[in-house]
């Protein structure tokens, strides 16, 4: 993935998601730095990295600073200006500074924490995935997220994931068709039947509409068969040895794609992706990435 192309990402997502934070950070207004600095006060901040990675900043500083000056400046004020020095998707050293800020010390004081919080998630979102991704090289396979993502930061945690080089899985529930192991328990209640779990899925797939791709979670290879005569478009082999995903692979025969899912760590990405699975899913990438160590500092210019 080229660096700073991170795909579609609504400004109405970024911008929401700020103004909540905002507003979850300072409801009366930030009691100190009002009490203490003037309208009229100036600052210079930059953001630098404090550990290297890979960024994701998808223009959270920039509405971060400029929803705090509507806030906090006077009406007319100038807004405060992000210069970057890094695009999205780009690797970044220790030390490095990413982006510089100026205007308002109100405004930039009130918005750094914020600023700060997303940054270094969606940052380490973006590291994490760039890590996965590396593992796979040159398998042909792709690295997905999933839904493990935090509640009211999906569409940020995904376009995280594309800065790093990894690739989205369906968005909502609403999306595509995925038929996991609980729909089949159900389905399947009074035990195993091919027949019984083949006709479900082709009354499921008969009530679609031809652009709606159907996924089938299956956690033994004896179940492949009575899915792969549906007509299914994926097949998700969850919690399964490299040896178990080739047999599965060579089982679908090209019928499908091949998903593998399930405990995927970086240790063992390659080795999955090795087995001919076309979709490696990965719910670390959102679920457990560690936020990176950023910080937002004032400069001093001192005669």
């Amino acid at each position: 993935m080229r660096a700073g192309d991170v795909g579609a990402l609504p400004v109405a997502a970024v911008e929401a998601v700020v103004a909540a934070a905002l507003a979850e950070d300072a409801p009366w207004g930030d009691a100190t730095t009002e009490a203490l600095l003037g309208p009229d006060a100036r600052a210079t901040a930059r953001l630098t990295a404090r550990e290297p990675g890979v960024l994701a900043e998808l223009g959270v500083l920039d509405a971060a600073v400029r929803q705090a000056s509507a806030l906090a400046d006077p009406v007319g004020a100038p807004t405060p200006t992000v210069r970057r020095l890094v695009a999205d998707g780009e690797h970044f050293t220790a030390g490095q500074v990413l982006a510089e800020v100026e205007g308002s010390a109100r405004a930039v004081l009130r918005a750094e924490r914020v600023a700060l919080n997303l940054v270094q998630r969606l940052s380490g979102v973006a590291t994490l995935t760039a890590a996965f991704a590396a593992e796979v090289e040159g398998t042909g396979a792709r690295v997905v997220d999933t839904r493990k993502t935090t509640p009211g930061l999906r569409a940020l945690e995904r376009a995280a994931v594309r800065c790093g080089g990894g690739h989205n899985h369906r968005t909502t529930l609403s999306d595509a068709v995925m038929v996991k192991d609980n729909h089949l328990a159900v389905l399947t209640a009074d035990g195993w039947d091919d027949a019984v779990v083949t006709a479900g899925l082709r009354r499921l797939r008969d009530s679609l509409p031809h652009t709606t791709t159907v996924t089938v979670e299956v956690d033994r290879l004896d179940q492949l068969d009575a899915v792969l005569a549906a007509g299914v478009d994926v097949v998700l082999l969850d919690n399964m040895t490299p040896e178990q995903l080739r047999r599965g692979v060579a089982q679908v025969a090209g019928r499908a794609l091949v998903e593998a899912s399930g405990g995927v760590r970086r240790e063992t990405v390659g080795a999955v992706a090795r087995t001919g699975v076309d979709l490696v899913s990965v719910g670390a990438l959102t679920q457990a990435a560690p936020c990176l160590d950023l910080g937002l500092d004032v400069v001093v210019e001192r005669p």
